[in-house]
């Protein structure tokens, strides 16, 4: 049976965010998602795929990287969805959050990127080495991470359309760029936004395995 989702308010260095998290019995890690060009928390395709984390006995975070009045400023300016290292800064802050919350402080920490959300994840991934145990980046922007790539040592899957030219070159780019584990997997006859039919139940699926390889291995690691 599904969870429903508890609606959390999240302490970041310069900002409360709106979140909605998902703990199933006993999981097996705790997934962030970064969400990117104007989404949100309620995105219907990343709120899919964290629902088959949930039954796959992952935890999930989904929350706003935009307060309220940003996220008004950017429908009309676009002036925050491109701001890589606001977006990087607030997925520290739910990291950082989730070491000292009680429910997921001992679990093994997974990042889910998509679009713009995925460099902010790339970067909070240099940037917490010790705790940012995998990521998965949907249709992404790895590119927009810049130099950090160089820094990544989290297991990465990088997702893309077979039919999103531009961001599978852009993806090629980056994966050549990261010294670590970094997989480039492309699902077929997809576009950017995996709209057609099975597109995005794939990429679940991936995620999926990727975590319960990347973040269970840890899990039994530190027992």
């Amino acid at each position: 049976m599904d969870i429903p989702p508890t609606a959390t308010l999240i302490p970041t260095g310069d900002a409360w965010l709106h979140a909605d998290t998902v703990i199933p019995p006993r999981p097996g890690g705790v997934v962030v998602f970064a969400h990117g060009s104007g989404s949100s928390r309620h995105s219907p395709r990343n709120r899919a795929v964290a629902e088959v984390l949930n039954r796959a006995g992952m935890a999930t975070v989904l929350a706003d990287l935009l307060t309220v009045d940003e996220e008004r400023l950017d429908a009309d300016t676009r002036e925050f969805r491109f701001d890589i290292t606001l977006l990087a800064e607030r997925v520290f802050g739910i990291v950082d959050w989730l070491r000292t919350t009680p429910a997921t402080s001992a679990l093994p920490v997974g990042l889910f990127g998509a679009s713009t959300g995925a460099a902010a994840a790339l970067l909070a991934a240099a940037a917490r080495p010790q705790t940012v145990q995998a990521v998965v980046s949907r249709g992404g922007r790895p590119d927009l991470a810049g130099a950090a790539l160089s820094d990544v040592r989290a297991p990465t899957l990088l997702l893309v359309g077979e039919l999103d030219e531009v961001v599978l070159r852009l993806n090629e780019e980056a994966q050549a760029a990261m010294p670590g584990v970094a997989e480039l997997r492309v699902v077929p006859g997809a576009s950017h936004l995996f709209a057609e039919p099975g597109a995005l139940e794939q990429v679940a699926g991936h995620a999926a395995a990727w975590f319960d390889t990347h973040l269970r291995k840890t899990d039994h690691m530190l027992r």
